[in-house]
């Protein structure tokens, strides 16, 4: 009897998987072919003019590394994914055909070719034929009023959570800066925000005031000694950089204070006359941050910048 129940109990788990296993519905897209599965089916769909909200992972077999690694994840970012419901959207392919369709409460899994996931702008390091294993979740339904309330909520707490990251940054950051100032001889002074500065030349004139209006010359390099941008010409000559398409090479103007420039750049001038030179070494948070600036300026760099003003005006 006791083997018996036991019997029993193994043939009722086994039913209760084999449901839930039938519960997962395969559809096939018309484009592409592509084979996906609702792990959950969701049942409300946006109407129009409506946002549907989605997170999305994408995730690839990486042979150098031999394991799964992902590629993009909504959940990296401060904002999820969106999707504007308009009947008129045209469907290019399978990816599209899926996204378009999806309902609030949709989890869905597939694999998909690089060239359908990514189109044209498939990372370097994936063949347009590697398959891409995706995974979609749709949570919410939102009109315009919503999407914006929504979108400010979130940006202000990542504004919170950014500004905490960039006090930590800014003391980490002060050990390097202080060494790179040891190994180069530099008798650096620093601001209570952060910035550390050296005034090679005292210039002559009035303190400089915020909103006043400076000519300023510059080279700006990276830690390692790149050069990533100058107003002299000669500087770009000698170190490789020279534009000969740029406009000119001139002094900078700048009305000091008024956020025209980096928040290190603000700061520095407001310690500067007019014939003053100088050397900033600018922690990350105040300069180009999280997000660094174009191809030559990384994320979380620290500059620095050799200055001149050339002209100050009130």
């Amino acid at each position: 009897m006791k083997n018996s129940k036991s019997l029993l109990a193994i043939l009722v788990l086994l039913g209760a998987a084999a449901i839930l296993s039938s519960c997962k519905k395969t559809k096939t897209t018309t484009k592409d072919s592509i084979e996906y599965t609702y792990i959950k089916e969701g049942n409300e769909k946006a109407a129009q003019g409506d946002y549907l909200l989605y997170n999305l992972e994408i995730s690839a077999h990486i042979d150098s590394i031999k394991k799964d690694t992902v590629i993009y994840a909504t959940v990296n970012n401060p904002f999820p994914g969106y999707l504007l419901t308009n009947d008129s959207t045209p469907i290019n392919n399978g990816m599209d055909e899926i996204m378009l369709h999806l309902r609030k409460g949709d989890s869905i899994n597939f694999e998909a070719p690089a060239k359908v996931i990514f189109g044209d702008n498939f990372p370097p390091f994936l063949k347009e034929d590697q398959a891409m294993k995706v995974k979609i979740g749709a949570f919410e339904i939102m009109d315009e009023e919503g999407i914006q309330a929504y979108y400010e909520k979130v940006m202000a707490a990542e504004g919170e959570k950014s500004a905490e990251r960039a006090k930590d940054r800014v003391v980490e950051e002060a050990a390097t800066i202080e060494a790179y100032g040891k190994e180069n001889g530099l008798d650096l002074q620093k601001t209570e925000n952060g910035l550390y500065y050296v005034i090679e030349q005292e210039g002559t004139g009035d303190p400089v005031a915020e909103g006043d209006a400076m000519q300023v010359n510059y080279a700006g390099y990276l830690l390692d000694g790149t050069l990533f941008d100058t107003s002299w010409e000669s500087v770009a000559k000698e170190n490789g950089i020279y534009n000969e398409n740029r406009p000119a090479y001139e002094p900078l103007p700048v009305s000091v204070g008024m956020g025209q420039v980096i928040p290190g750049w603000d700061e520095g001038l407001m310690l500067l006359k007019k014939g003053s030179k100088g050397k900033f070494i600018i922690p990350s948070p105040l300069g180009y941050g999280e997000n660094g600036a174009g191809a030559m300026i990384p994320p979380n760099s620290i500059l620095v910048f050799d200055v001149e003003v050339m002209e100050v005006g009130k």
